[in-house]
């Protein structure tokens, strides 16, 4: 053997052993699962270095979504979660630290099996305590007993009372499409994570970049869409539009705003006649679908009505889960542009890779089928 044969297979077996011993983080966008391993001779710190590494951190001081300066322990060990619970746990549960989340749901979140995936993500939560009662007022004793680190809210009403009695409170909110990425970057802030924020924002303009190249060549031939609770006739949020969009589809709602409430009636469904329709409530689509006077719009002729799936929080509401809402929708529109496998892998790859979470194929199979 040549010694410049033999100097390249010498180079060759260095580049394998440091592959080896160096394996990135994080979910590929071809679904592989991988692992940040430390080297084999690194030892864990002893209780006491961690001790006085801790007692060094500072408080840090982040600015919320009101513009107020709030300042938190560096190192947050418990949250509470006021008023839109899926959503702030949602959010919590994408930085990695669901296990942090200290009160249960309220009752209108868990009185259904609609958010039993809440209990998976962040198990710990139940039989936790119950901090608002059915009408949504603080239970403040329970809220003081409990002294959490931090308080996300996403409603301004929440802040004074909880102020007031000393906890520290961070209010953020998802009005616009682009909200999002303020709120991640403060969920990121808030608890040290602000590498998860980065990656996640990254992996949300992927998404949607993907999303918009499928389907460059839709063209004119766009499907229209329903959402919403179609027969109580409402949308629940303006940002509750746009995935339609990335999706290749038309909203037929879209022009229907007035006050940030979408407003509209059986005869406006007659005449957009909607290709697709997608509820936010499983027991509307036997009633659509029942219903004479909707026998002959399209979507109930071509059963193409179908159901939002709900996992941390509604796909298409304000949840950090919208990318995969995006290609959700995508398949129900055109199946010839994402096939059921590659949808699969998406749903499996987050919630492995943000929520920690390994879903079984079941769980998957649930979320691609609803109509």
């Amino acid at each position: 053997m040549g010694k410049e044969m033999k100097f390249k297979r010498i180079i060759s077996l260095l580049l394998v052993l440091v592959m080896s011993l160096t394996i990135l983080a994080g979910c590929s966008q071809s679904g592989e699962e991988t692992t940040n391993l430390d080297p084999v001779e690194e030892t864990e710190p002893l209780a006491e270095e961690v001790q006085e590494q801790e007692e060094e951190l500072e408080d840090i001081t982040v600015t919320d979504m009101a513009g107020r300066e709030v300042t938190l322990p560096a190192n947050v060990e418990s949250i509470a979660t006021f008023g839109s619970i899926g959503v702030i746990n949602a959010f919590v549960e994408l930085m990695g630290s669901g296990d942090k989340i200290a009160n249960d749901m309220t009752h209108r979140f868990s009185n259904s099996d609609k958010w039993a995936m809440q209990y998976e993500f962040a198990p710990q939560m139940k039989g936790a305590p119950v901090l608002e009662n059915t009408d949504g007022e603080l239970l403040i004793e329970d809220v003081l007993a409990l002294d959490p680190d931090l308080c996300l809210v996403m409603s301004k009403d929440y802040i004074e009372p909880l102020e007031s009695n000393g906890l520290n409170v961070v209010y953020f909110e998802w009005k616009e499409t682009e909200d999002v990425k303020t709120a991640v970057t403060l969920m990121g802030e808030a608890l040290q994570k602000q590498d998860i924020a980065e990656d996640y924002l990254n992996y949300f303009d992927e998404m949607v970049a993907e999303a918009e190249a499928l389907t460059a060549d839709v063209g004119e031939n766009k499907k229209t869409v329903l959402y919403g609770n179609v027969t109580q006739f409402t949308q629940p949020h303006i940002i509750a539009e746009w995935w339609i969009s990335a999706a290749g589809g038309d909203s037929v709602t879209k022009d229907s705003w007035v006050n940030n409430k979408s407003v509209y009636t059986q005869e406006d469904i007659l005449k957009w006649d909607p290709d697709v329709m997608i509820v936010t409530d499983v027991a509307t689509i036997d009633e659509i679908k029942n219903d004479s006077l909707y026998s002959d719009v399209s979507a109930v002729k071509n059963d193409e009505v179908y159901y939002i799936p709900t996992v941390a929080h509604v796909w298409g509401n304000r949840t950090v889960e919208q990318p995969l809402t995006i290609f959700w929708t995508l398949h129900k529109l055109y199946p010839d542009l994402i096939t059921e496998e590659d949808l699969a892998e998406k749903i499996e790859c987050f919630y492995s890779h943000f929520f920690k979470t390994e879903l079984s194929e079941g769980q998957v199979n649930s979320i691609i089928h609803t109509n």
